[in-house]
């Protein structure tokens, strides 16, 4: 008597257990999916790196607007707006030093009473970020706007409220 189990199949053909045809039929997908896996994991990640970026740009340019707008004189304005702004990124965890902070004046006046500032932060966020080894290339520029007028009720400024 064989100690390998044998029977007839449904065809009533006689089934050898021991023959291993077609036990390997679908394995080599395991390796694509595998790779399915891990590019699909990275772009996951790469997608939360743009949707965080945007979240601690928003808050930069939220904090650069209010420092710009609550400082005594215009260069100290510009200073303020510029340190808040990198605090702020990096309270977030990012490297304060890549972001660009602009400020203009839509209305083409200078610093004052009645004023509208526009604070826009740009931070670059690479194609691929992996962890230790950091990111490569320049995917994505996120840009946050946001814009406040300057106080005309507020002391210390020269000049009368115009607004």
């Amino acid at each position: 008597m064989s100690r390998c189990p044998t029977g007839p199949d449904r065809a009533g053909r006689r089934v050898d257990w021991r023959d291993d045809r077609g036990q390997v039929g679908g394995i080599e997908v395991l390796p694509f999916g595998i790779l399915v896996f891990v590019i699909g994991s990275l772009l996951v990640a790469n997608a939360w790196g743009v949707v965080d970026a945007k979240l601690a740009v928003t808050s930069a340019a939220r904090e650069a607007v209010r420092a710009y707008v609550e400082a005594p004189d215009a260069a100290s304005a510009l200073a303020a707006a510029d340190a808040a702004a990198r605090a702020s990124i990096e309270g977030h965890g990012r490297n304060g030093a890549r972001a660009t902070v602009h400020i203009e004046h839509p209305d083409g006046r200078p610093y004052g009473r009645c004023t509208r500032a526009v604070v826009t932060v740009h931070y670059p966020v690479p194609a691929l970020a992996l962890p230790w080894i950091g990111g490569y290339g320049a995917a994505f520029d996120v840009v946050a706007r946001q814009s406040e007028v300057v106080d005309p009720y507020r002391s210390g400024l020269p000049g009368e409220a115009s607004c």
